[in-house]
Formats: C-alpha cells, structure tokens, sequence
C-alpha cells in the first residue's frame, strides 16, 4: 500500500515533531493553513460526530489576551511547585502566543450529533479524545510542512470563552500556535531543560494484564 519511502517519510514526522514555543515573524501562506486543517479535520471520531471547530487568530490584540490568559494560568500553577522546582517552572517558555503569526482554538462541541452517539454513549469524553486526535493530525501536518506549533494548555476554559466569544457548552480544548522557527530541537523542550526523561517503552507494556510484563518486548525501549 505503500512504498518503503513514504513509510520512512511517515516515522521521520512522528519522531521529529515538537511542542514549539519559539517563532519568526513570517506570514504563512494559506494554502498550507489549509492543508493543516484538511488533515485535521479528517482526523478519526466516535460516531464519526466531528465534534470540533477551529478559530484561526491572527489578531495581535486578541492574541494579546489569550497571552494575558496563558501567563495568569501559568502563575497560579507556580504555587504547586517549591524551591528550586518553582524557579525552573517560571523560567520554561510556556507559551508564544504573542509571537506566532496564527493561534488557532481546536473547540470541542458534546452536542454535536444529538444526544445519542455511536460509541459516546458509554464514554462520555471520547468526544474530547476524537478532538485530540484532530489536533495531533495538524500537528503532525505543520511539521512535514516545515512548520513549528505549540500545544498552550495553560488556562481557564471561561477566559477562553470570553475572549473568542465561544458558546458556554462548547470546550476550547487547545490553544495551537502555528508559525515558523528557527530553533527546532532534536529532543522535547522539557527533556532538554531536565524537566522530565522519556520514559522506556519496555516498561509500559504489559501482556493480557496489568503489570505482567511482556517478556518478548522486555527489552523494548
């Protein structure tokens, strides 16, 4: 179904995509917007509900507000860490709102569809994990187009609702901003400034059950 190349080409995505927080001041062109969406938008869903939307946020002072929202999110969370582990979280660059050329809000409508969906009716939040699967298909796009994009997490949903106008039963479940870099990692951010390692594969798999060991993949790493 497909060539050794394109599967090569597929892994070299997957291993060098990044969570970026640092862009240039150059416009994207439209046609590769378009493209980001596109693959977002065919991303799978229970029920095939669809359940997002996509607000692209290009003004600088809008942005500014989402940047205000990111920044008093990400000093409330300060108060959960100590010490030295609290200077080192207020040093990350968590976010670069303000200097991405486009923001764009992934929303998660639980209404979409009716009442009753394929699959949603015993899982409620499958409706915000096909959203997620959604975001990580643009991610993934932005990066084999060369661009950078950062996941912003840090804030309260309500401010978010606020600043973009979003109905109260909709959920902005991201803030993506979308631009390029010119420092692009070979290792996640976090694990270059010893925030965290990843962790090996081999010891995440169990077999049949939870905690037996995989005796085959043991080595897996």
């Amino acid at each position: 179904m497909f060539t050794q190349e394109e599967k090569d080409a597929f892994y070299k995505v997957i291993y060098t995509r990044r969570d970026i927080r640092s862009f240039l001041p150059i416009p994207i062109e439209r046609n590769v917007i378009d493209n980001i969406l596109h693959a977002g938008h065919h991303a799978p869903s229970v029920g095939f509900m669809q359940p997002w939307n996509y607000i692209l946020i290009s003004s600088e002072a809008i942005k500014e507000k989402l940047a205000w929202a990111a920044d008093k999110e990400r000093r409330a969370m300060a108060i959960h860490f100590e010490g030295e582990r609290e200077s080192e979280f207020l040093s990350l660059k968590v976010e670069g709102l303000k200097e991405a050329p486009l923001t764009i809000c992934v929303t998660c409508d639980p209404t979409r569809g009716g009442s009753h969906i394929l699959g949603r009716n015993s899982i409620p939040e499958t409706d915000a994990l096909s959203t997620a699967c959604s975001i990580q298909n643009m991610w993934l796009a932005a990066c084999a187009e060369g661009l950078a994009m950062g996941w912003v997490s840090f804030y309260k949903k309500n401010d978010i609702r606020d600043i973009l106008d979003i109905p109260p039963h909709v959920d902005p479940i991201a803030l993506l901003s979308v631009g390029y870099t010119d420092a692009y990692p070979d290792k996640p951010i976090l694990e270059t400034a010893n925030w965290e390692k990843r962790s090996r594969l081999g010891h995440l798999i169990f077999e049949n059950r939870w905690g037996n060991c995989c005796g085959s993949h043991s080595q897996i790493k």
